[in-house]
C-alpha cells in the first residue's frame, strides 16, 4: 500500500456553551479543526485531525498545522502509511519539531493500518478494558456560583468526574473551588486546572486555602520547576499537563516523583504513535493518566477513545468526549457518550467515516 494524495480540510467547531474560557482571560469562542485525508493506491482513505485549542495555550495554532502538513505532505507520497515509525521519520526529516503539525497524519496512518487488517484500532493499541471507559467534563471558567450550577447540570447527564477552571484571581478561585467541592457528590472527582495561571506564590495561597477539600491541583504554574515546588508544599494529588511536552520531560517528571497523574495529549505527543509510547511508559511506572487533546471533534474523539480504552482500567484516570462540546459533527461512527462513559468503535481503523459535505473542498492538496 502506498500513499497516492494527502488532502487538508479546515472546519470550524462552534461550542454548544458558547464560548470556553481559562485562565488569564483566554477564551475561543470557535475552534479551528484541521482535518487530513490520506488516500492510498489501495483504495482505502485514512483520516486524522488536529484542533489546537487556539494560538495561546500550547505552542501550536491550526494554521501553522496546516502550513507545516503542506511543508511534509510531498515527503510523505509513495511511502507505506502501514509503516508508522518510518511514516514519523520521514516527518521528522523534513521538518524538526512542530509535533502538532504531524498528529493528524500519524493519526490517518493509524487509521490505514486498522483499515487495512480488518481491526479496530483499540485492538492494535493492546486490547479493550471492559465495556467502556470514564470521561470527565471540563466546567469552563465563570463566576462560582455559576461553576458550581454547571457542575450539577453536568452530573445530572452522568459525568461524575469534573475539571474545573480556575488560574486567575486567587480570591476568586478559591471560592470557586470550594463552591463546586459544596456540590459534588460521594464518588465524584474534583480537578482544580489552573492551566499554568498562577505564580507560586498564589498557587501556595491557594492549595493552603482549600487543604481541607478533596480537590485535585493541576499544573498550577508556568514552568516545571514552579509546580515541582507546589506539588512538594501540599498533600492535594497532583496532576502535569503543559510541562509534559515529549517523552523526555515525561521520564524527568516520573524520575522526580512530579505528579500522581499526568495528561498524555496525542497532538502534543505528535500522534498516536508517540502517545502510545507515552502511554505505555505510564502503565510501566504505575502512574494514572487522562487520555485526551488539545481539542477536536469527531474524528479526534474517536482516536482518544481507542487509546483510552485499550489503556489498563486502574491507570485511566479519565478521557474526555470532545465531539459533545462542539455543534458540527465532522465524521459518521463517531463515539458518542452515554452518561458520562464512552467505548471505542468497533470498526476497522478509527471507526469513523469523514462527512465530506462537512468538511468541504481541500485547502491542501498533495499528490507528489
Amino acid at each position: 500500500m502506498k500513499i497516492t494524495r494527502i488532502l487538508v480540510h479546515q472546519v470550524d467547531l462552534p461550542l454548544h456553551e458558547g464560548r470556553y474560557s481559562w485562565s488569564g482571560g483566554k477564551s475561543v469562542d470557535v475552534f479551528d479543526a484541521t482535518i487530513v485525508r490520506i488516500e492510498t493506491d489501495a483504495g482505502l482513505v485514512g483520516v486524522g485531525e488536529v484542533t489546537p485549542l487556539g494560538p495561546v495555550y500550547l505552542p501550536s495554532y491550526a494554521t501553522g498545522a496546516r502550513t507545516g502538513i503542506a511543508e511534509v505532505a510531498p515527503a510523505l507520497i509513495g511511502l507505506d502509511p502501514r509503516e508508522t515509525d518510518v511514516i514519523g521519520r520521514a516527518m521528522d526529516a523534513r521538518l524538526k519539531g512542530h509535533p502538532y503539525v504531524k498528529s493528524a497524519i500519524d493519526m490517518a496512518c493509524w487509521d490505514l493500518l486498522g483499515k487495512d487488517a480488518g481491526l479496530p484500532l483499540v485492538t492494535l493499541l493492546g486490547g479493550r478494558n471492559g465495556d467502556d471507559f470514564v470521561l470527565y467534563r471540563a466546567i469552563s471558567k465563570r463566576d462560582p456560583a455559576e461553576m458550581a450550577a454547571n457542575l450539577r447540570g453536568y452530573r445530572d447527564e452522568g459525568y461524575r468526574r469534573f475539571q474545573l477552571k480556575v488560574g486567575s484571581d486567587v480570591e476568586t478561585d478559591i471560592a470557586r473551588i470550594h463552591a463546586c467541592a459544596d456540590v459534588v457528590e460521594p464518588g465524584d472527582i474534583l480537578v482544580a486546572d489552573a492551566n499554568t495561571g498562577w505564580l507560586p506564590h498564589e498557587a501556595a495561597r491557594v492549595v493552603r486555602a482549600v487543604e481541607d477539600r478533596d480537590v485535585y491541583i493541576e499544573q498550577p504554574c508556568r514552568t516545571y520547576e514552579e509546580c515541582l515546588s507546589i506539588r512538594r508544599r501540599t498533600s492535594h494529588p497532583f496532576v502535569m499537563d503543559e510541562s509534559i511536552e515529549d517523552l523526555d520531560s515525561l521520564v524527568r517528571a516520573l524520575r522526580d516523583d512530579a505528579m500522581d497523574v499526568v495528561n498524555i495529549k496525542i497532538g502534543k505527543f505528535g500522534g498516536l504513535t508517540r502517545a502510545r509510547q507515552a502511554r505505555d511508559l505510564c502503565v510501566a511506572r504505575g502512574i494514572a493518566m487522562t487520555i485526551e487533546d488539545a481539542w477536536g471533534s469527531d474524528v479526534v474523539t474517536a482516536a482518544i477513545a481507542h487509546l483510552a480504552h485499550s489503556t489498563p482500567t486502574d491507570l485511566l484516570f479519565t478521557a474526555t468526549d470532545f465531539n459533545s462540546y462542539v455543534t458540527v459533527s465532522t465524521a459518521e461512527g463517531a463515539p458518542q457518550r452515554r452518561n458520562g462513559r464512552m467505548a471505542a468503535p468497533d470498526a476497522p481503523g478509527l471507526g469513523v467515516e469523514p462527512r465530506l459535505e462537512v468538511l468541504g473542498d481541500p485547502v491542501v492538496d498533495i499528490d507528489r
